[in-house]
């Protein structure tokens, strides 16, 4: 009859650039591996710290984030199970360059560096997986770069109601997020994010009650999404 998995061997395994590792591979990592529970809001992390290895998400959410000497909060993105984080500095040597902190209660295992840069250099395929999955981040980060410089709040906003609709199908989304949950997000501040939600209001594109955004006019709301409407920005 034959064994099961250990817990850890079959997370590593959901790892996408570890799905083609043979089972002695995932074995050896998995015995290496140092799991960590997390709290909410305690953090994994911190920007500036010495790379220990590279973190896999088993359970919970993680936001990876910096915050200004101001107290403003960037958040770059969220990652759940099966996601890793800290490649960067696991291969250039370096410090993490954002923090990570925990959204939810969770769970984490710390891969060391020694010893996945000694699986990148038994098998340069999962160096070259690895490097797929660090350029989507750059990419991602580069879009985020692109809101920040050239979209007003108004239509950064719109583009994540937009997102949220695409997502649902339907003509009403809820917000899961606070409004200072969602500046962070969209690299704004609170009172400017109240502010877009009232413009779309006003100008009849949204509707809202509470938590919850009726989508009054879809075709608008995507035009701004995409900068092609501006009557509903000040």
């Amino acid at each position: 009859m034959p064994t099961r998995p250990s817990p850890d061997v079959a997370v590593l395994g959901r790892v996408g650039y570890f799905r083609s590792l043979p089972g002695d591979e995932l074995r050896r990592l998995a015995a290496v591996s140092r799991p960590r529970t997390l709290r909410p809001g305690e953090t994994l992390f911190e920007q500036g710290a010495t790379c220990r290895g590279l973190f896999v998400v088993v359970e919970g959410a993680v936001a990876v984030r910096q915050i200004s000497f101001r107290g403003r909060e960037q958040v770059f993105h969220t990652e759940g199970p099966g996601a890793t984080l800290g490649e960067a500095p696991l291969f250039d040597g370096g410090s993490y360059i954002a923090s990570a902190v925990a959204l939810t209660a969770g769970r984490v295992v710390l891969l060391p560096r020694r010893q996945v840069i000694a699986l990148c250099q038994r098998r340069p395929e999962i160096a070259l997986a690895m490097l797929a999955s660090m350029a989507g981040r750059v990419r991602r980060f580069a879009e985020l770069v692109a809101d920040l410089a050239f979209r007003p709040v108004t239509e950064r906003v719109a583009r994540h109601l937009e997102a949220l609709r695409a997502a649902d199908g339907g003509p009403e989304v809820r917000l899961t997020l606070t409004h200072t949950q969602l500046a962070a997000r969209l690299g704004t501040v609170r009172e400017l994010v109240a502010r877009a939600l009232r413009q779309l209001e006003r100008a009849g594109i949204i509707a809202r009650r509470r938590s919850v955004i009726v989508i009054r006019d879809p075709g608008r709301l995507a035009a701004l999404a995409r900068g092609e409407d501006s009557t509903a920005e000040t």
